[in-house]
């Protein structure tokens, strides 16, 4: 597809003796091979942008944010900077073997953009510069792995506008990295961007591989591009689509049958049985008990099973979405780490994608596959360890009349005693208080102590989608965040004095 190692530098020995002695060339800025080697074999972004994504290319981690801090001063727009950070992250680092790891630097790039518009004024640009430094993190550690880069795509191979999408889709349907690359350059160049949102949402959740990092992509690529314009769309999309095919070493997952893809196949068995009033029902708290008591055991299979059989019988969706999301966090309070984390963020992209798609076959689908997600993550996490025995009905037994919780000592728990933390947020929250004051807090503590993408991932995530819940299952839910976020005595980082200063 587009995979080039880096070209070595160019010998420059006999030509710095030719000049040795020029005083007028010694005072020119050095000139490194790299500025000067040819660049067809990368893919190149189209002017203005090019040039402030070569500059986060090639400045030194130590100085990245100095100098976009001085563009910054020179009149470059918050927009220009996302853009240039998510075209970046997509030309230096690709999604494999893997679409998470280094290629973290990526996917976090729309939930810096959420911190930063709900955090105050004074400190916007403070997710956005912590993505710089990452960036920088993530690009040493490809150059060093394997020297890849993004190239530009086979020209003579790109379809034309009345059959781009057909081969779109008869390359994702047999895992065909190569005609996938030419035929999303040509389906972005031709369909509206909306028409290669719903494309592209047919097949981010069809597996499980990447533990949901494939959904996270699109939906993360694509609200970004909302913001830095569609113009970027083309290498963002290219490599989403090498993304999606991943597969991780395993047969072709075309011609096999194998374990991360049964659900979804079955699921388009299921939707005939959704019937057509499926959006009409109002939220029951009884049938999300329910359903949140068969995800603790069902198997993936089961659960989208008994997710149908929910709908079929008059149930609501919204009811299968407050289960999904309340049960993500049950499992989170259960084993907080990496995995149950992920239940979430992948709840909350497959929820942005179920929002956002046209065809109503595809939304049931992707509702069904949410709910065998569950499951899904709870065997991957019972393999890294035992699930504390912790549900949410411990929210249930707290009494009501004790004393009151104040939002400080909440914020303190966070960091050394999280199941405290909950008892309180819960308590603080049926007592009247506001939950705005917590998210907004739980937000300043990432910007002050956010060390990991997933600090930004997770806290963007969960924190939206307290509005998704519904009003009687949101307490319950927002409780079971603190097993993820920063508390006030966690270590601080030092990304803000280094962001003050660049700014400065």
């Amino acid at each position: 597809m587009f995979i080039n190692n880096r070209r070595g530098f160019l010998g420059t020995s006999a030509a710095a003796g030719m000049f040795a002695c020029s005083d007028f060339l010694r005072q020119l800025p050095r000139v490194t091979a790299e500025d000067i080697a040819e660049t067809r074999d990368r893919v190149r972004y189209s002017e203005p942008i090019e040039p402030l994504v070569r500059l986060i290319e090639t400045t030194p981690r130590e100085r990245v944010l100095q100098k976009v801090g001085e563009r910054i001063q020179g009149g470059t727009s918050y927009q220009e900077v996302l853009a240039a950070l998510l075209l970046a992250g997509v030309r230096n680092v690709q999604p494999r073997p893997s679409v998470g790891f280094k290629f973290h630097c990526v996917l976090v790039v729309n939930s810096c953009h959420l911190a930063s518009m709900a955090g105050p004024d004074s400190d916007r640009w403070l997710p956005i510069f912590w993505g710089l430094d990452y960036f920088k993190r993530a690009q040493q550690d490809e150059a060093s792995s394997s020297g890849w880069t993004m190239s530009p795509v086979d020209e003579s191979k790109v379809p034309t506008a009345d059959t781009a999408r057909k081969l779109f889709h008869q390359a994702m349907r047999r895992w065909d990295v190569e005609m996938a690359d030419t035929a999303t350059a040509g389906l972005v160049r031709t369909a509206a961007a909306t028409d290669v949102f719903n494309e592209f949402a047919t097949y981010a959740a069809r597996d499980y591989r990447s533990i949901g990092h494939k959904a996270i992509y699109l939906a993360n690529a694509w609200r970004t591009l909302q913001v830095i314009g569609w113009e970027h769309a083309e290498p963002v999309m290219r490599s989403l689509s090498f993304a999606l095919l991943n597969h991780s070493g395993e047969p072709n997952p075309a011609d096999s049958d194998l374990e991360p893809d049964r659900p979804w196949r079955q699921n388009r068995e299921l939707v005939d049985r959704i019937p057509v009033a499926w959006l009409d029902a109002a939220p029951d708290r009884a049938v999300t008990s329910s359903l949140i008591d068969s995800f603790r055991t069902a198997s993936a299979e089961g659960a989208a099973e008994e997710a149908t059989s929910t709908l079929a019988g008059g149930g609501s969706a919204q009811a299968v979405w407050d289960a999904v999301f309340v049960g993500s966090g049950e499992l989170l309070m259960q084993q907080p780490g990496i995995v149950p984390l992920h239940s979430l963020t992948t709840a909350n992209a497959v929820h942005y994608l179920w929002q956002h798609a046209a065809d109503e076959t595809l939304r049931k689908r992707l509702l069904l596959q949410a709910c065998a997600f569950l499951p899904m993550f709870r065997e991957s996490a019972r393999g890294r360890g035992q699930l504390a025995d912790r549900s949410i009905d411990r929210f249930r037994e707290l009494p009501a009349d004790g004393e009151p919780v104040e939002l400080d000592s909440i914020l303190e728990d966070i960091s050394g005693n999280q199941v405290r933390a909950a008892d309180g947020l819960y308590r603080f929250l049926g007592g009247g208080g506001n939950p705005i004051d917590f998210i907004d807090e739980a937000r300043r503590l990432i910007f002050l102590k956010g060390r990991d993408s997933h600090d930004y991932k997770f806290s963007s995530a969960v924190l939206e989608d307290y509005r998704h819940v519904s009003p009687e299952w949101r307490n319950k839910f927002l409780a079971t965040s603190v097993f993820n976020l920063k508390g006030t005595t966690s270590a601080n980082n030092d990304l803000v004095e280094r962001t003050r200063q660049s700014l400065a």
